[in-house]
């Protein structure tokens, strides 16, 4: 029986290690038949990445934070599969020391930082792949945000306010895009033991907290929100457009 993605080609930008909500993303795309495609930031990040995909081919050095890092990304990719149905944006950054105690202790260059990778590289990687003509009509762009851009949740500070920016970014991007027959979304992830929560102080009580809030009291897994990615790259999503989708269990009702 065929997925919903069969005969797809997807890139997935964001993998770190098996527990990245990015790999949890490609892995339920390729049960649904998708062949993915995965960036990487450096050498460093690709010896990582290259434990969890064995086919070099499908491994494509970018970053984000390069212009012409993204260009040459971008035409390696074009060059060996030809166009792709969708991107999955899952990059985030920002000092770990500006991840805990007051905003007031967040530095001009560290918001910029964090302001550049988290928000503007989904801008950027739109910007490249319309000009270098890579995503198919239809396509679809999905990202990775956080209820942090919404309340001010404990030490997510400078991040939460990026992540604002990004889902700014996702609706005037869905509003340019959709005439070029892309659509542009974002998923809200609950909160989970990756290695970015790692990085924010007392990461621990984050997560028991919104464990605690779900509806059913389990925290999210991968594979949840894996599903949901998958759906956004199929067919099946073509009406949606602009929207931020949670995929935390109702924490974000409570």
């Amino acid at each position: 029986m065929e997925g919903i993605l069969s005969n797809k080609q997807i890139v997935v930008m964001g993998v770190a290690n098996k527990r990245s909500i990015a790999w949890g993303c490609a892995q339920a795309m390729e049960k649904q038949g998708a062949t993915v495609i995965y960036t990487y930031q450096n050498e460093r990040m690709k010896k990582s990445v290259s434990r969890l995909v064995g086919d070099e081919k499908r491994l494509v050095e970018c970053d984000v934070a390069n212009d012409d890092s993204i260009q040459t990304a971008f035409r390696a990719i074009k060059q060996r599969f030809g166009k792709v149905d969708g991107m999955v944006h899952a990059i985030a950054y920002a000092k770990k020391e500006e991840l805990s105690g007051s905003i007031l202790n967040v530095s001009r260059e560290g918001y910029a930082l964090a302001q550049n990778v988290s928000a503007y590289s989904l801008i950027a990687v739109a910007k490249a792949a319309h000009e270098l003509d890579l995503l198919n009509d239809p396509a679809s762009i999905a990202t990775l945000t956080y209820f942090g851009s919404e309340r001010a949740i404990p030490n997510y500070n400078v991040m939460g306010i990026a992540k604002a920016a990004l889902e700014a970014s996702v609706r005037y991007l869905a509003r340019d895009m959709g005439s070029l027959g892309v659509r542009v979304n974002a998923i809200s992830a609950g909160a989970m033991k990756t290695l970015a929560v790692t990085g924010i102080d007392n990461h621990s009580d984050l997560l028991k907290m919104s464990q605690e809030r779900t509806t059913d009291g389990q925290s999210i897994t991968l594979e949840e929100i894996g599903g949901t990615c998958a759906f956004l790259m199929s067919d099946l999503s073509k009406g949606i457009a602009g929207d931020v989708i949670y995929v935390d269990k109702g924490v974000h009702l409570i």
